[in-house]
């Protein structure tokens, strides 16, 4: 999927080179625990801001052509205030990025990222049923979220952040995902 242009080669170029420092300066999962969860989330927060950047939703996603691109948060925070501090005045493709948090999915219609959490892994189901048909990108850190349909799930692996990818449900919401999206993370689902 080769359609960014150079502005957009240069992030994916910030991005991979995010991904590098990530893995190579994450600390290992009892640091975290040492820390407590801030330093995990602080990196997860750079992970859906990057992701933005690499998704193309379609023009009906958008309320209209210069609405706020949202990042819904669903169930409990684990983020601390760190997800608006990361995307504090960025914006991506004219559409400025904001935060909204929510313990009911119907709160975060206007969303087009819904990143669920561990908090309500009871609904999943009932969640992925519910955006399945709308261009939302899902992402979580529950374990299996991908394979049971979820677009991106986070995983810890080595005491570091990594993220496998269901381009098949992604698609099939009407989501484009870029190839240097792809070619980082591990791909799960069905089709590729």
């Amino acid at each position: 999927m080769a359609f960014l242009d150079s502005a957009g080669r240069r992030r994916a170029l910030r991005f991979l080179w995010l991904l590098l420092m990530l893995g190579a300066f994450c600390p290992a999962g009892t640091a975290w625990a040492q820390e407590g969860t801030s330093k995990e989330y602080q990196i997860k927060a750079a992970f859906l801001y990057n992701f933005v950047q690499f998704v193309k939703w379609p023009p009906d996603a958008f309320s209209s052509p210069g609405a706020p691109l949202c990042i819904g948060v669903l169930g409990d925070d684990p983020f601390n205030g760190a997800l608006e501090e990361t995307i504090r005045d960025e914006s991506v493709d004219g559409h400025k990025l904001m935060v909204k948090h929510a313990n009911n999915l119907d709160d975060l219609r206007d969303c087009q990222l819904i990143f669920v959490t561990r908090s309500e892994e009871s609904r999943i189901g009932q969640i992925l049923g519910a955006t399945a048909p709308r261009p939302v990108l899902t992402v979580s850190e529950i374990e299996h979220f991908a394979e049971d349909g979820g677009d991106i799930a986070f995983y810890l692996s080595g005491g570091k952040v990594h993220f496998e990818i269901n381009s098949a449900a992604a698609r099939h919401a009407g989501l484009k995902l870029s190839s240097q999206l792809l070619a980082v993370g591990r791909i799960v689902g069905g089709e590729n």
